[in-house]
């Protein structure tokens, strides 16, 4: 059985998805922090709006991370980590950067993990909603 290559996520792509999360922030007056992810974790681009809380940075960072490991929406995980729920200790578990807030993305590729891409600093359904929206304009 042979797969097929799926493209990666190339740095036009994290920019683009960059772009996009902060179209959708801005129409909606909230200065974000935005990070993009390729599928090993590692940063391929960054923007924290002028006006975004200084820890947005890593929220955002964060957010995508936690995306990426469990491919995932972060919104989708929250419940996962609460008290007597399925993953209530992982986020203490490990020594990796997870946060289970709203505002982190798988971004997929023809099905595949590719990378992830995290919002942070509006309310968490806000940084969902610019990231979601990012993701839908990239196709």
């Amino acid at each position: 059985m042979t797969s097929t290559a799926v493209a990666p996520l190339t740095t036009a792509d994290a920019e683009f998805l960059l772009a996009a999360a902060h179209r959708a922030a801005e129409a909606a007056d909230v200065p974000v922090s935005i990070t993009v992810l390729d599928a090993g974790g590692h940063l391929l681009a960054f923007r924290r709006d002028d006006r975004a809380v200084l820890i947005s940075g890593e929220t955002s960072t964060r957010k995508a991370y936690t995306a990426l490991q469990l491919d995932a929406p972060t919104a989708d995980l929250v419940e996962a980590v609460q008290p007597g729920a399925a993953f209530h200790t992982l986020p203490t578990a490990l020594d990796r950067p997870l946060l289970f807030i709203a505002g982190g993305v798988p971004v997929r590729r023809d099905g595949r993990l590719v990378g992830a891409l995290g919002v942070g600093g509006g309310a968490p359904a806000q940084d969902h909603s610019f990231a979601t929206a990012a993701l839908t304009e990239l196709g």
